[in-house]
């Protein structure tokens, strides 16, 4: 986003308050992402984190459990839910959740897909490298955590490193660097 130039937002400035307030409502109105951020600080607050993040919950639980016709199938699915939980992050400045609801999501498909993951070849491999990878990404977003949170999260942390290294994605997460316990 370039920067605003000195003169232009001296100018802005000094703008009466009623024609500042009909710009800002005009420019947030063509921003989806500003406006759901806008909701959820000013409307919302802080005591609707849970409510959302629970909806998140609900979402990834169902969708994982049920019959898929290919991993690909799955692959496309856990991209979307992927996609809705960096979504609420970034809506709500969410880091804890954002971990939280990843792990929640990747020991789902374990749990709930044990055939899929206990083999690699074609099919399955673009899914267990998305697992191998996703459970790498949650490792270092964990790292940046308050220590606080790394023993709230320590228990599924470690169940999901013991699924991963107990499923055909342990070469993949070897290779990845992937500590085998948290």
């Amino acid at each position: 986003m370039p920067a605003l130039p000195p003169d232009l937002r001296k100018a802005l400035l000094t703008l009466p308050q009623k024609e500042k307030d009909q710009l800002l409502t005009r420019l947030v109105s063509q921003d989806a992402v500003l406006m759901e951020q806008l909701r959820f600080r000013l409307l919302e607050g802080p005591d609707a984190l849970e409510d959302r993040r629970q909806m998140l919950r609900t979402q990834i639980d169902d969708p994982v459990r049920g019959f898929h016709q290919t991993p690909n199938d799955l692959l496309v699915i856990l991209r979307q839910l992927q996609a809705r939980i960096g979504y609420h992050a970034r809506i709500t400045d969410d880091a804890f959740g954002e971990v939280e609801l990843t792990l929640r999501l990747l020991n789902q498909v374990f749990e709930h897909q044990p055939a899929v993951v206990s083999r690699l070849h074609g099919p399955t491999q673009p899914l267990l490298q998305h697992l191998a990878k996703r459970t790498h990404e949650a490792l270092r977003q964990t790292a940046k955590l308050h220590a606080d949170y790394h023993l709230e999260l320590a228990e599924d942390l470690n169940l999901l490193l013991t699924r991963l290294f107990q499923s055909a994605a342990a070469p993949l997460a070897r290779e990845l660097g992937i500590p085998p316990a948290f």
